[in-house]
């Protein structure tokens, strides 16, 4: 396997940095040391803020996913996981610019052309199947004619590191419920976050998701500077003194907003195929997902000689993917519309948030976290109503 990537590790990639069990399980199922001793800062759960209450909700006890969540910049996470790549028999290749893919006469995928070092010579790599796992920007897709579909959730985040002593070691993943509107007031569908990282410094930041109407028209920096200034003071989080980089940002591709995950002979995996989960604006453990079953996949395929055979083992990908998320994201853009409402924000922010029980059950359905299997009353109504919900 060929391993193609345009800069050269370790490097700097927009994110929370924070992880649920539901990534922690891919990691372990690779076989990463996810112990403190090999760098991670574990947590305990999620702690809310809003509608004047405070909440600390532990991750669900499971069998099918650990009991704990991780913190970890991606500038050590993805380098990690290059590395455990080519431990496992990948070719690494750094400082490589995909520029699109290449194409055999009957329009089919049989490798990528790119653009090599400083020089940028360009040159040609050959292969049985072409893996897109280029996030957002989606430019081999997107030469394949995958252009993205506009009836699908799709989100902005920014985030900036902050030294913030105070902060930094944190049992909880914190999120706050209450961002507003600069120019109505209105509550905005999303949330900020803070994130300690266990080495004198926070990782901060906010998502908005575009079914509000302020989608578009608001200064995401601002809005995080604004909301930052009401902060206390002993973060160190209200102007620039303590700031460790600037503010950056990204777009979120969310509920398969790019289909069909497979096609002439280009599997989609993570942001490229559209994989952030609507309900929290959590990506990475759907991209480690979708790369385990793209692999898995594949392996079968290409033992196949080339032809129907091998186009039949192909096209189980985007049906896996469908019955493994396609409700549950269909589920993802109801939320979506119904908290892009100011007034089902305010609603469910002030009624919901007093209530423990609920908001556990909510933890649940938002991070995806149930037991298929044998679970209590709430993994059951969160699985029936995936079930029911038609895949998108």
């Amino acid at each position: 396997m060929l391993l193609l990537e345009k800069t050269e590790f370790p490097r700097e990639k927009v994110c929370g940095d924070g992880l649920t069990p539901r990534a922690v399980r891919q990691l372990v199922r690779m076989g990463v040391d996810t112990s403190e001793k090999a760098g991670w800062l574990h947590n305990k759960g999620l702690r809310v803020i809003g509608g004047g209450v405070r909440l600390e909700l532990d991750w669900p006890d499971l069998a099918s996913f650990p009991n704990y969540g991780l913190v970890r910049t991606r500038l050590d996470f993805d380098d990690m996981l290059a590395r455990r790549a080519v431990e496992a028999g990948a070719l690494l290749r750094t400082g490589v610019n995909v520029t699109g893919p290449v194409l055999d006469d009957e329009g089919r995928a049989i490798g990528v052309s790119a653009k090599v070092g400083p020089g940028k010579e360009p040159v040609e790599y050959r292969a049985p199947l072409v893996v897109a796992a280029d996030g957002v920007s989606g430019k081999i897709p997107l030469a394949m004619g995958l252009a993205k579909r506009d009836d699908r959730p799709i989100g902005v985040a920014v985030r900036r590191y902050y030294n913030s002593p105070v902060r930094a070691d944190d049992d909880y993943l914190e999120s706050w419920l209450e961002l507003r509107s600069a120019v109505s007031g209105d509550l905005l569908p999303g949330y900020g976050w803070i994130f300690g990282l266990g080495d004198g410094r926070v990782n901060v930041g906010l998502g908005i998701l575009n079914s509000s109407d302020a989608f578009g028209k608001t200064n995401y920096r601002s809005l995080l500077t604004d909301w930052l200034a009401g902060t206390p003071e002993e973060w160190g989080m209200r102007g620039e003194e303590n700031a460790d980089g600037p503010i950056l940002g990204a777009a979120l591709p969310m509920g398969f907003n790019r289909v069909p995950h497979y096609t002439r002979g280009m599997m989609l995996v993570g942001d490229s195929g559209g994989m952030v989960n609507p309900m929290n604006g959590e990506g990475i453990a759907y991209a480690m997902e979708s790369g385990e079953l793209a692999a898995e996949v594949a392996v079968q395929a290409l033992a196949r000689p080339a032809g129907a055979d091998r186009e039949r083992a192909l096209r189980a990908y985007p049906t896996e993917l469908s019955l493994r998320f396609g409700g549950y994201y269909r589920l993802g853009g109801v939320f979506v519309k119904l908290i892009g409402n100011p007034q089902i924000m305010r609603l469910a922010t002030k009624h919901g948030m007093p209530h423990p029980t609920l908001m556990r059950f909510v933890l649940k359905l938002l991070a995806n976290l149930t037991d298929p299997r044998g679970g209590d009353a709430m993994d059951r109504i969160i699985n029936g109503l995936t079930k029911v919900a038609p895949a998108v």
